[in-house]
């Protein structure tokens, strides 16, 4: 078997755009940069209060410690936390700066927003530059804006009343973070009842060197109504820290069906600290479609609450990690009401020296009558110098529930290889097949524009795998 290991063709998500007349805020955290944030978008007071609140809580809080990679390479006083390109939010993509244009095109945005998508916001750096809504999902009452567009109009006392109420600054030191600098990201609100047909979609663009982007997402989606949304996530390769911190809020109503999909593909000097939150109320569902494919170190576990009776949550995932990536990847879910249920079905591939860490948390608390959880978490290992953990954990308080972990760790078989190769396939060729073959039940989940390019992703990443 062959023991060279190429460099990845990054060459889709690397290309740097130059910076030439941004606008770019002094590396660091301090006070004047917050309020020079909040008083470039004109906010209101009491966002401003949240800010400096958050900021206080950043500088006492501790770093995560013990338990997850570590992220002593992640420097903030290295870290610009507002970078944007001087230009307004357009909603004609003709509109779009050519440069940043340029970005999403080579991306396949604009081809993605005409085949199926009911609504697309496209964010470079720390602004939306580009969002747009089909008029069919406007006529039905469906509210799909950048955030802080939505904060200056009738849904502000809405925004107001859920924006960071599932991920409190004081969650930790990241959300504290988060919510002294956040900027960008989408607000998205289903009336009662209607069903959207098409995915919505934002796309979350870092081009700048050593910053951070910290978008907010908030969707409501109300009783009986459904909703498929989908973010993308990518950036070129630099030789110093990057960091992405955003923020995920879902509010899913009694009867209501929020499925979240995601593929992130961060360049692999990428710290990755996203927090994900989801409550869903009575005979409510929340599915979320993880891919993680990119960043140096990761830690991302979206968290479910499942706070009314017969709520259900799933989580199908799938993590790859590479040569230089820690990608601690998981799922948390809080069942607090009678018949409640939940399935978590993870996967995760390593190679070349990379280490993926499944890490899970299941809450049963004394509500919840008759609960039913299951846990299944599988890994392939490509090489002998990669590593794969699982480490879950079980809180059940209710002696009624019934909750339930498997996990299965292996190798590529080395028949399986011959056998492929025997039928005409190359080596690369057979090994690329068997990691598709397990990552297939992720991809299935995904529109066809979205498996299509995880599958690329994978190849990309298997060119030169070690045998």
């Amino acid at each position: 078997m062959s023991e060279q290991v190429n460099d990845i063709n990054r060459s889709l998500y690397d290309f740097v755009k130059p910076e030439e007349g941004y606008e770019r805020f002094e590396d660091g955290l301090t006070p004047e940069i917050v309020e020079a944030i909040s008083a470039k978008k004109d906010e209101p007071d009491w966002m401003l209060e949240l800010r400096l609140r958050s900021l206080e809580l950043y500088h006492q809080m501790d770093m995560p410690a013990n338990w997850g990679p570590s992220i002593e390479g992640l420097d903030m006083d290295h870290i610009s936390t507002y970078v944007t390109p001087k230009t307004e939010q357009a909603s004609n993509w003709e509109d779009v700066p050519e440069e940043v244009r340029d970005t999403f095109e080579k991306l396949g945005i604009p081809q993605a927003e005409r085949a199926y998508l009911a609504g697309v916001g496209a964010q470079y750096d720390s602004e939306l530059v580009y969002h747009n809504m089909q008029d069919t999902a406007a006529k039905m009452g469906v509210v799909y804006s950048g955030i802080e567009e939505a904060l200056h109009g009738e849904y502000a006392d809405l925004i107001r009343e859920h924006f960071m109420r599932l991920v409190p600054p004081t969650d930790h030191k990241f959300a504290a973070l988060h919510g002294a600098v956040w900027s960008g990201g989408s607000f998205v609100y289903v009336p009662a009842g209607v069903e959207v047909e098409f995915p919505l979609q934002s796309y979350f663009r870092l081009n700048a060197k050593g910053a951070g982007q910290f978008e907010h997402t908030l969707i409501i989606v109300e009783p009986g109504a459904n909703l498929h949304f989908i973010e993308g996530c990518s950036a070129p390769k630099y030789n110093v820290a990057n960091l992405h911190a955003g923020c995920v809020e879902l509010f899913v109503g009694k009867g209501a069906r929020l499925r979240y999909s995601t593929i992130e593909n961060w360049s692999k000097n990428m710290y990755n600290l996203n927090t994900k939150r989801a409550r869903v109320e009575a005979d409510g569902v929340m599915e979320w479609v993880s891919g993680s494919f990119g960043s140096h170190v990761g830690y991302l576990y979206p968290t479910t609450i499942l706070a009314g009776e017969r709520a259900s949550n799933e989580f199908t995932g799938i993590t790859f990690a590479g040569a230089t990536q820690n990608l601690d990847t998981g799922c948390k879910v809080v069942l607090a009401a009678p018949d409640t249920k939940s399935s978590i079905n993870s996967k995760s591939i390593s190679k070349d020296g990379g280490i993926s860490t499944f890490r899970s948390s299941v809450v049963v608390t004394n509500k919840a009558d008759r609960a039913r959880a299951t846990v299944s978490c599988a890994s392939l290992m490509l090489d002998d110098i990669s590593r794969s953990d699982t480490i879950p954990a079980m809180d059940v308080r209710n002696a009624t529930a019934s909750v339930g972990h498997e996990a299965t760790i292996g190798r590529i078989s080395d028949d399986t290889v011959l056998y492929l190769m025997s039928r005409g396939a190359t080596e690369e060729e057979a090994r690329t097949m068997v990691v598709n073959g397990f990552a297939n039940p992720i991809s299935k989940e995904l529109p066809m524009e979205y498996a299509v390019e995880m599958n690329n992703l994978i190849k990309l990443e298997m060119e030169g795998a070690i045998g």
